[in-house]
């Protein structure tokens, strides 16, 4: 592994990247579930433009899929406090409604922050914070089936939606944004959360990093 991780007091960022349903959540969580206290997780997904203002057929009209639609800014700047250890508010994204909550997540500082998201790579001031970044690669018919599922359970999506924002934004975009952002990556892990191998590698460094050992 050519990635350098820092072992001094500066927390580590982990960015991880990825095509829709490639299974960065799980490898995420995987992760942080192996540094507990010592690991914070951020989805880029909740810092989505709050579109309140707009009506509900101009919201579900909007290209959530583009860089743009992102508040890319406040995750960075959101990023560089915790790295000098200040607490940050997160926001919380309602996806059924296209509208930031009220309330929003406190996060703490930690040794190691993951951030992840399909976009994560493609602004360079996100870039700029993170010490390695991960692309995880998963074939594009596997990435399709497990959006649906996630859309119909979890965001309350229909699949005729499900299907019409795939063809009209989220393919386009992963061609023309997502996939190019593997250039960025120190590490690129195919198939996600089921590739032991991978994950085992990279838990042994990152605990190294939150466990303080050399």
């Amino acid at each position: 592994m050519s990635a350098q991780f820092p072992v001094g007091p500066r927390p580590l960022v982990v960015g991880i990247a990825g095509g829709t349903g490639s299974g960065k959540t799980t490898v995420a969580h995987k992760l942080a579930a192996s540094m507990p206290g010592r690991c914070v997780t951020i989805e880029h997904d909740a810092y989505y433009v709050d579109q309140g203002h707009l009506p509900p057929d101009e919201r579900a009209r909007i290209n959530y899929d583009h860089p743009a639609s992102l508040e890319s800014g406040l995750l960075a700047d959101h990023l560089r406090q915790l790295r000098s250890g200040r607490a940050v508010d997160v926001p919380i994204y309602d996806f059924a409604t296209h509208c930031r909550r009220k309330d929003t997540r406190h996060v703490e500082p930690a040794r190691v922050i993951i951030v992840e998201g399909i976009l994560v790579f493609t602004e360079a001031q996100l870039r700029e914070q993170m010490d390695i970044k991960i692309f995880v690669d998963t074939d594009s018919d596997i990435r399709l089936i497990r959006r649906i599922r996630r859309d119909l359970e979890q965001r309350g999506r229909t699949f005729q939606s499900v299907r019409d924002q795939y063809y009209a934004t989220v393919r386009p975009m992963h061609i023309e944004y997502v996939e190019p952002t593997k250039r960025w990556a120190d590490l690129i892990v195919p198939e996600g959360g089921d590739n032991k191998v991978a994950l085992d590698v990279l838990l042994g460094q990152l605990g190294r990093v939150a466990f303080g050992r050399d």
